[in-house]
């Protein structure tokens, strides 16, 4: 993801009522929103962007997890959930049981 000027003045102003042509500082027309020198979103989009770099190990464990429904039937499967759990979804796996193969 590459964090562009909206992003970044969005970040500073989230009130800011701003339209753009392009991708460049000089396309930016701010309506009635305080302007935002190209210094300082420019210094918003790299600290934006390193903070997004930076964090890419969530983005890569999230879609690298099981499902949380699996997560739980492990638990379940390998009697971790404590007591109260493992009553839970054992009574719902006994109302409705998995048909015989």
């Amino acid at each position: 993801m590459i964090i562009d000027y909206i992003t970044a003045i969005l970040a500073i102003n989230s009130d800011a009522n701003v339209q753009m042509e392009g991708n460049s500082y000089e396309g930016i027309e701010w309506n009635d929103t305080p302007v935002i020198s190209q210094a300082d979103l420019e210094a918003k989009i790299e600290e934006l962007q390193a903070d997004f770099e930076a964090k890419q190990y969530a983005r890569d464990r999230a879609t690298a997890y099981p499902s949380i429904g699996e997560q739980l039937d492990m638990i379940f499967h390998a009697g971790l959930g404590g007591d109260e759990f493992q009553a839970a979804i054992q009574a719902v796996k006994d109302a409705h049981p998995k048909p015989a193969e």
